[in-house]
């Protein structure tokens, strides 16, 4: 069932779901990316999560990326994965 929310009191419960809030108590290795135009997610808040992450961490930074990412690099987070252990070796 569907039903109409206040958004004034939608809004004032999002206001708690922050994940920096969150960061202290993750440990699973996580790659941050943040984009520097990014209206969505402010890069203040990126920069603020990254830096009280308790887990393994890396993050890449995109000057002029929004929040679509453009030029997301896989190949560089699968090698960062690769080297705690965490994603498999190239077969040849």
């Amino acid at each position: 069932m569907h039903r109409r929310i206040d958004p004034e009191r939608l809004f004032g419960t999002l206001d708690y779901f922050d994940g920096v809030h969150f960061a202290p108590r993750a440990t699973a290795p996580a790659p941050f990316s943040v984009g520097l135009m990014d209206p969505a997610c402010p890069p203040s808040t990126v920069f603020a999560a990254y830096n009280r992450y308790a887990g393994p961490r890396d993050i890449t930074v995109r000057r002029f990326a929004d929040h679509g990412g453009r030029g997301s690099q896989p190949y560089e987070r699968m090698l960062w994965l690769r080297g705690l252990g965490l994603a498999p070796a190239v077969g040849r």
